[in-house]
């Protein structure tokens, strides 16, 4: 193994300028960006000429032609095709990292985890906002027993997606390739409220396109009973206007409440436990920056987790069945939403329209 890591991405569009722009600076000084990969030629391209490295509309091409030179390919396709192309991808050997949502129904992310043990290489499931530096300080105090018993969690993401948004590819706001604001937009925030109140034993959940011409829902809300006794409040939206609010969560205890707000859960506004500790005063001011943009600063932490795991054995934070776990609420609030039910969770989904072909 040599000191850099080659990385490849397969899907050229939105995300995978986020990517490029990481790839282009100097934040990663152990990883390069060597093939860029899309259907759409002028996607792959664009990257591709910015990096100077070569463009293709086929992955398996580009897996045989440059097997020397990659070492961890990026998905950053359609959700509905994650579990598809990384269940094929895999069988090349290369690390995988996928964005979010992993896949949209439970039985695609059993593909992808069960085809990566068979190929012996590392599943990294993008959930960049567990590497935000509030947050991380938020679970440091609940590892830490500061909360005591918790109460009640809550996450809120209230941004701005304009008709032209879901216009610019066919498969957004489908139900087959792409899901509505509780899996794409709001997964990152469901993960953080399940990682931080443990294991979620109900939901109940309603939706609906309160502004967007979608298949499925840009407005929700959900109720989550967890295993601990807590519950979680889900409130996501992408019809929020003018223009984007925020991206929060807040967690309650009997001793303390925090609220990370901002609109990339990257900004604390409360830092308050009843036995304060000399850091306690250094946190808030430290951390009250929002970020740049609704991606956060995460994402070059976490690719610089992938490369610390793949090149030295690092363990990875969020594998495939980390990854799941989110993926598993996500499923149960959809099925919530299409049976008007209540839905009890861990015993696999039933209704949920989510990834499903018409």
């Amino acid at each position: 193994m040599t000191d850099t890591l080659g990385f490849a991405l397969v899907g050229c569009g939105r995300i995978a300028q986020r990517y490029s722009d990481i790839f282009a600076s100097d934040y990663l000084a152990n990883a390069r960006l060597v093939a860029a990969c899309d259907l759409n030629p002028a996607r792959a391209g664009k990257i591709a000429d910015r990096h100077a490295i070569p463009a293709y509309t086929d992955f398996r091409r580009m897996l045989e032609e440059r097997q020397a030179e990659i070492d961890v390919v990026c998905v950053l396709t359609e959700s509905g095709r994650h579990a598809s192309h990384a269940s094929e991808l895999a069988a090349y050997g290369k690390h995988l990292i996928v964005e979010k949502p992993m896949a949209l129904t439970l039985e695609d992310a059993d593909r992808m985890i069960a085809a990566c043990d068979a190929g012996g290489i590392k599943l990294f499931i993008v959930k960049q906002n567990r590497y935000n530096l509030p947050i991380r300080k938020l679970r440091e105090a609940l590892d830490q027993g500061r909360f005591g018993k918790l109460v009640l969690g809550t996450t809120r993401v209230r941004w701005c997606r304009r008709q032209a948004y879901y216009d610019q590819d066919a498969w957004r706001g489908t139900w087959a390739l792409d899901g509505g604001v509780f899996a794409n937009q709001a997964s990152h925030h469901v993960d953080l409220l399940q990682w931080c109140l443990g294991q979620p034993t109900s939901v109940f959940a309603r939706g609906l396109a309160a502004l967007a011409k979608i298949e499925t829902e840009d407005t929700g809300a959900a109720i989550v009973t967890f295993a601990g006794g807590a519950l979680g409040i889900i409130e996501a939206t992408t019809a929020t206007r003018p223009v984007d609010l925020e991206g929060s969560l807040s967690i309650l205890g009997e001793k303390g409440t925090v609220e990370i707000g901002g609109f990339a859960a990257n900004k604390i506004n409360i830092w308050r436990f009843e036995d304060p500790t000399p850091e306690d005063e250094e946190v808030v001011t430290r951390y009250r920056e929002n970020p740049p943009n609704v991606y956060g600063y995460g994402h070059i932490a976490y690719l610089e987790h992938v490369i610390q795991s793949v090149m030295n054995g690092a363990p990875s934070l969020v594998d495939g069945l980390e990854g799941r776990k989110s993926l598993e609420l996500i499923t149960a609030i959809y099925e919530s939403m299409a049976t008007g039910l209540p839905i009890q969770i861990g015993f696999g989904e039933r209704q949920s329209p989510l990834g499903r072909k018409p």
